[in-house]
């Protein structure tokens, strides 16, 4: 314990510049989330794209590509919430349709198997299988959330719970520690989520 405890304080102090501001950013753009607040995309675009940039230093390929992928989800949700026909500013958190849930399984499984292919044969992982499972339920996740589906946050709490241990194993102690309170966030998000659609629901029945 005390070691754990001393790796993540050595980590903290040796964490970078950027790697603050992406952390800051990315709990300010979850915390967005969860109250349905449109910033959720200008700040997200800010922590997505330092990612990129950190997941290429690490070797985290994945990873990098799927920031690359939040940062054009973020422009496609911004667009999208707000792209109503009628006096709302924002369109309403929705369910999945049995058709939808059918999609989302196509592209969880989809960009899991495309991931581990790429990562095995085209780069130098060490963490293939581990980077590409993190990486397929946030690209769910992402797709989930730029169409305000509430299932949403069901794929972010798997993500932050698999993404813990992944980036403390490859010495990103803060980011590590980030994803611990993304996974509180994310439960007290699809709570929040839950009940502002239960509430839509009662204003048209």
């Amino acid at each position: 314990m005390e070691t754990i405890i001393d790796s993540i304080f050595t980590g903290v102090i040796q964490t970078s510049f950027l790697e603050w501001v992406a952390v800051i950013c990315g709990i300010a753009s979850v915390i967005y989330s969860m109250r349905e607040n449109i910033l959720v995309y200008p700040v997200g675009i800010i922590s997505v794209l330092i990612y990129v940039y950190l997941a290429f230093q690490y070797k985290l390929y994945a990873d990098m590509g799927v920031n690359g992928y939040y940062f054009v989800m973020s422009v496609y949700g911004w667009y999208y919430w707000t792209n109503t026909k009628d006096d709302k500013p924002q369109i309403p958190v929705t369910k999945n349709s049995i058709q939808e849930y059918f999609y989302s399984i196509i592209i969880l499984l989809g960009s899991f198997g495309v991931l581990v292919f790429v990562l095995m044969n085209f780069t130098d992982s060490d963490v293939p299988v581990w980077d590409a499972s993190t990486t397929a339920f946030a690209i769910l996740g992402m797709w989930l959330m730029a169409r305000k589906k509430l299932e949403n946050w069901i794929a972010w709490i798997i993500t932050d719970l698999i993404s813990i241990p992944l980036y403390f194993y490859k010495g990103l102690v803060l980011t590590s520690f980030q994803f611990l309170v993304f996974t509180i966030l994310a439960f007290m998000g699809y709570l929040a989520w839950k009940k502002s659609y239960e509430n839509s629901l009662n204003q048209h029945t």
